[in-house]
């Protein structure tokens, strides 16, 4: 196997000789100022490669020689911690004064300490009940910023002709505007309602829980005439890993213990554009 190793700082050249003998690699290739590659390493080796990384901040990836972005045909996001760096519930539930409780909830649903999304979400909109809907437009201005490296990640998805998928457990108000500002090919999330301007502390239609994320991607893929195992799913909570398992490649970003076990790649510390450097 290739073994990518990658640095949000420029990579130190002293990691390259250790990192070959871990790995019990060879054919060192620097792949830009941030990474670099090692041919013929040992899969066998991952725990000591993984300790070495762990110590070090630096982040890496088991990947079949000639494996090539263009070999896939979609890339599907979640939105929340992963293709933007907040959680949207938790600063809207800021405007009514219930950003610690409301955040207490997500952070146990996503890292799976909670079994029942659909409950989980129910909950935490019923607390924006009565909230001026003036408050999703302000934590989209004012809060809601991309993750590191997304845009070149998405840039070179793009030039690599994927399409490209938000499928999130948040809500369209922001998908939809992400999707246009983006230029991403398809969205799907759920809906707050919204009366005389309010937030009902309700969301209509069904819910988009981990199993709806898994179909959307499963749909998508069917859409655009591809298989499921030519598709790359990033994510960062337990609401993710369905759709992550039926995929051909699995992203950890930033994730809950629980996600970075089960994907095939964890990005700890680069940014998104660390998937491109993958190949």
């Amino acid at each position: 196997m290739n073994l990518v190793v990658q640095s949000p700082e420029p990579l130190a050249a002293a990691h390259v000789k250790p990192l070959v003998a871990l790995s019990r690699g060879a054919q060192v290739h620097s792949i830009d100022a941030h990474a670099v590659r090692i041919g013929d390493a040992d899969p066998q080796q991952r725990l000591d490669v993984e300790s070495y990384c762990a110590t070090h901040a630096l982040d890496y990836a088991y990947v079949p020689p000639g494996r090539s972005l263009k070999d896939f045909g979609l890339i599907a996001m979640d939105m929340d911690s992963t293709l933007i760096t907040i959680e949207c519930i938790d600063e809207i539930a800021d405007f009514c004064g219930l950003k610690a409780e409301v955040s207490a909830i997500t952070e146990a649903s996503m890292r799976g300490e909670i079994k029942n999304f659909n409950e989980s979400l129910i909950a935490r909109v019923a607390l924006l009940k009565g909230l001026d809907a003036s408050a999703l437009e302000h934590v989209f201005t004012e809060r809601l910023r991309l993750s590191s490296g997304a845009q070149a990640m998405l840039a070179g998805a793009k030039a690599a002709g994927l399409s490209t998928l938000l499928v999130s457990g948040g809500f369209t108000f922001f998908t939809e505007r992400l999707k246009a500002q983006l230029g991403l090919d398809f969205a799907h999330a759920n809906t707050l309602e919204i009366v005389d301007g309010k937030l009902t502390g309700k969301v209509t239609g069904e819910i988009v829980n981990a199993s709806v994320k898994a179909r959307t991607v499963r749909e998508t893929c069917a859409k655009l005439g591809i298989p499921t195992s030519r598709a790359i799913a990033l994510g960062d909570g337990s609401n993710d890993l369905e759709m992550m398992a039926q995929v051909g490649l699995s992203v950890a970003f930033r994730a809950k213990p629980v996600v970075r076990a089960a994907a095939n790649v964890a990005f700890n510390h680069v940014g998104l554009d660390g998937l491109l450097r993958l190949f």
